[in-house]
Parts: C-alpha cells; sequence; structure tokens
C-alpha cells in the first residue's frame, strides 16, 4: 500500500499525538505532579513536581511508580525513560 494514498499518514500521525498526550496524562494524575512533557517522539517523559510536597526519596518512588503505570497501560515501541525534577530556588537580592 502506497503512503501517498489520502489518508495514509494521517492515521499515523493522530495515533503518534494521542500517544504523547496518554504518556502526559498518565504522568499528571499521580499527586504532586506540576508538569509532564513527553519529548524525543515519546521515548522520554520528564516530569516537574513540586518540591514542598514531594521530597527526593519520593520523587525516586514516583518514576517508579510512573513507569509501571505506562508499562501496564500502554502500548509502545521501544522503551519510555521516566525522569523526575523535583527543583528549589532560594534567591536574595542585595541592595
Amino acid at each position: 500500500m502506497s503512503g501517498a494514498r489520502p489518508g495514509a499518514r494521517r492515521q499515523v500521525l493522530d495515533s503518534y499525538i494521542e500517544r504523547l498526550k496518554n504518556l502526559e496524562e498518565i504522568a499528571l494524575n499521580f499527586d504532586g505532579v506540576e508538569k509532564a512533557y513527553a519529548i524525543q517522539a515519546g521515548r522520554e517523559l520528564r516530569v516537574m513536581v513540586e518540591s514542598e510536597k514531594i521530597n527526593d526519596d519520593e520523587a525516586s518512588n514516583l518514576s517508579f511508580q510512573i513507569s509501571q503505570k505506562i508499562q501496564t497501560d500502554m502500548t509502545y515501541p521501544g522503551q519510555v525513560k521516566v525522569t523526575v525534577i523535583r527543583e528549589t530556588r532560594a534567591v536574595n537580592i542585595a541592595k
């Protein structure tokens, strides 16, 4: 079958976008998750957490829980790397 026929590539694009949205939604359903980004064609999921709600140990556990949820709920080619980012900033201004 030719990829040039009408609608041939549209279906692949739609399923790709749906898979990326599903990855982000899985992460956003966990408590303490602020933002989630599926990057590198869905091969990596970066999760930003609220540093006040999640400590370092919980961040490690959260990445494991998200990866297990992806593994059980989704079908995807290859691997998905889950990175949880917890950031604390302290800013002061000297006058």
